[in-house]
């Protein structure tokens, strides 16, 4: 299996390709900036692409640049980025596509089981993600959650309505008064920011809501 490291870190790629090495991937070029990346590509037609995201001149978004360039004109290679953080919109950017992609923190670069296992799955047209993307993924859609306002009676009361029933429905299934399910109904689309509408599908984008949050 072919595979092009690039890393402006010298330590770090020379470390990488020497660890391929020695498990018998053949390294077929080192790249310290994306110039060089993409030409060592066009030589060599890798199986695999193992790139930093921030490469020079910038040191920002260099290496996830030219990653993404990879995956639209060279699908079959598959491409490996490793960062030294968390960089969660760059990386579902990256994943948005088909598989043969991976996102890894340059820490999992320690664990060697872990980076040859990223290594190969990418190869085979597979996806790798870091578990640490991960959490902050769940994290993010946490903070973003459109429901994490409503109390748990509002909650109960927008399941119901995303069942399709009716305010006095709701009334009987919970045991309450016509008024307060009304009130609980008044709150849940101040609180998800559902503004009144001549048509009044008020209830509709609720529940849309209510339905996009749960999965």
């Amino acid at each position: 299996m072919r595979v092009v490291v690039a890393d402006d870190d010298v330590l770090l790629r020379e470390g990488l390709a020497s660890l391929l090495e020695l498990n018998a991937f053949d390294v077929a070029g080192r790249a310290g900036d994306v110039p060089q990346l993409l030409a060592l590509v066009r030589e060599h037609d890798p199986d695999v692409v193992i790139t930093d995201i921030r490469m020079p001149p910038t040191h920002t978004t260099e290496g996830m640049d030219a990653a993404l360039a990879l995956r639209r004109d060279h699908p079959r290679i598959g491409v490996l980025v490793l960062s030294a953080h968390v960089e969660v919109e760059q990386g579902m950017e990256l994943m948005s596509g088909r598989g043969g992609v991976g996102y890894l923190q340059k820490s999992r670069v320690m664990e060697v089981e872990d980076l040859l296992d990223a290594v190969e799955r990418v190869a085979e047209g597979r996806t790798v993600v870091d578990p640490d993307l991960v959490r902050e993924l769940f994290a993010a859609h946490r903070r973003e959650d459109p429901l994490e306002e409503l109390t748990a009676r509002e909650r109960e009361v927008l399941a119901l309505m995303a069942e399709g029933r009716s305010n006095s429905g709701i009334a009987k299934q919970l045991w309450l008064a016509g008024g307060t399910v009304e009130k609980h109904v008044k709150s849940i689309l101040a609180k998800l920011d559902i503004q009144a509408t001549d048509d009044d599908h008020r209830r509709v984008l609720a529940v849309l809501a209510f339905l996009d949050s749960t999965g």
